[in-house]
């Protein structure tokens, strides 16, 4: 058990890492540290000092204590790595298998957090990790801008992704190879009109997959049709909009032959929906998985299915 003044401590840390003071204005004093974790005055200061030795806070002479410009945040003792993470089957837990595997190597313990697909519950995720005072975090990130990830002040690895604007390390599968390679091998089995199905539209997993699902039809010599290849939503579209534009694409003079779905959630909601129009899986329209997130028994539905690597992305995780 830490001593109480760490615990405040690392509270205190957690509120500074999360934006909660800027350094134009002053810190929460004394008295308030007190009121607000229930603390006596001994412990507010020995963890107030604490921060000042460590450089996170800085005193000024009749104006009172503010956090540093650049402030040093201090080492978190606690051996800990947090997994934020979401989905079901296959690569959901690959990772966490990996995630849990290398911790256990390094003794390292393992805080697991399932954000279920939400950006709140994300950013409430990454907040509970900060304050419990882990070392790192490895995060599987959801569709959407975070705004705690740009603020956190503690090694931080993506799994599966990365985003550009954001200062972060990743650990990635080649995507772009995803999208190529389970193109080329539909081509071989006579496919030459398929058309991709997207749940995240944003991440870059999914854009270096097109990119690839695109070269590969230039290398074929095949067009990259843009009613086909549009990187647009069909998983978040309202139910109805899903089928009727699954009706509008298998209606063309010259409908694709396989549906290339970004998951299995994809493909288990256009098997569904399919279904319902009264389209047989297989043999009226084949579908492919880019990878095989999603309820594992939706697989035997494919005629491919990509698999990633993700047991080895999320001990690679943990190394970074």
């Amino acid at each position: 058990m830490l001593p109480r003044y760490e615990q405040v401590k690392r509270e205190l840390l957690a509120l500074i890492a999360q934006g909660g003071h800027s350094p134009d204005r002053p810190f929460i004093t004394q008295r308030e540290v007190c009121e607000r974790y229930g603390v006596s005055t001994t412990t507010a200061i020995r963890a107030l000092n604490d921060l000042v030795a460590d450089g996170v806070l800085v005193r000024q002479q009749g104006r009172g204590t503010f956090v540093a410009e650049r402030p040093v945040v201090a080492p978190v003792r606690r051996r800990a790595v947090a997994l934020v993470i979401h989905g079901q089957g296959p690569v959901k837990e690959g990772i966490i298998t990996g995630v849990e595997s290398r911790c256990d190597e390094l003794g390292f313990e393992l805080l697991l957090y399932d954000s279920k697909g939400s950006l709140e519950l994300q950013e409430r995720a990454l907040r509970r990790a900060v304050a419990s005072g882990v070392s790192g975090i490895a995060l599987y990130a959801v569709e959407g801008a975070s705004q705690v990830l740009r603020e956190l002040a503690l090694p931080v690895v993506l799994i599966d992704r990365y985003q550009p604007d954001v200062p972060t390390d990743a650990v990635l599968a080649d995507q772009f190879a995803v999208g190529y390679e389970l193109t080329t091998y539909l081509i071989g089995l006579g496919h030459q009109r398929m058309a991709t199905l997207w749940g995240e539209v944003d991440c870059t997993s999914v854009r270096d997959r097109l990119s690839g699902h695109q070269q590969a039809l230039r290398a074929h010599d095949l067009p990259s049709r843009p009613d086909l290849t549009a990187l647009s939503t069909h998983q978040f579209l309202a139910p109805e909009a899903r089928k009727a534009r699954l009706s509008a694409l298998l209606s063309q003079p010259d409908p694709p032959t396989v549906l290339l779905c970004s998951d299995g959630f994809i493909v288990t909601t256009a098997a569904r929906e399919l279904a319902d129009l009264g389209y047989e899986v297989p043999g009226d329209i084949e579908l492919a998985g880019m990878d095989d997130a999603g309820p594992a028994s939706v697989l035997p539905l494919t005629v491919a299915a990509a698999s990633l690597p993700v047991h080895d992305l999320g001990r690679t995780a943990v190394d970074l």
